[in-house]
């Protein structure tokens, strides 16, 4: 439901901008580094969307890139400690999915 949320406001908000950019088609200085060229304003208003949204992607794809490495190292420090525990003889406590594994593969087991 959460996601479906998220697709209709990117729908509207895509609907909104299209609206905004049709209204707006006269033409336009617009100014570079170096030069200077003349452009319709919607031509200028969809570029600049689609470059906020191609910046904002590779944002948003390093920061889970970096989020990803940073899991698969605390999963790796995870598994030592509960092996450094079972050694020691001392029972880790138990994720509730977990248990729920182990009640299925010994139940399948048995029949």
């Amino acid at each position: 439901m959460k996601g479906q949320g998220y697709v209709i406001l990117a729908i509207v908000l895509t609907i909104l901008i299209a609206i905004f950019a049709v209204i707006n088609i006269e033409p336009v200085q617009v100014n570079y580094f170096f030069w200077s060229a003349i452009s319709p304003l919607i031509l200028v208003i969809l570029f600049s969307v689609l470059m906020g949204g191609l910046i904002t992607a590779v944002a948003g794809m390093f920061k889970i890139f970096q989020m990803r490495k940073q899991m698969a190292k605390l999963e790796k420090e995870h598994k030592l400690y509960r092996k450094s525990l079972e050694n020691a003889g001392i029972t880790p406590p138990v994720i509730k999915e977990e248990a729920k594994t182990k009640k299925l593969k010994t139940a399948h087991e048995k029949e």
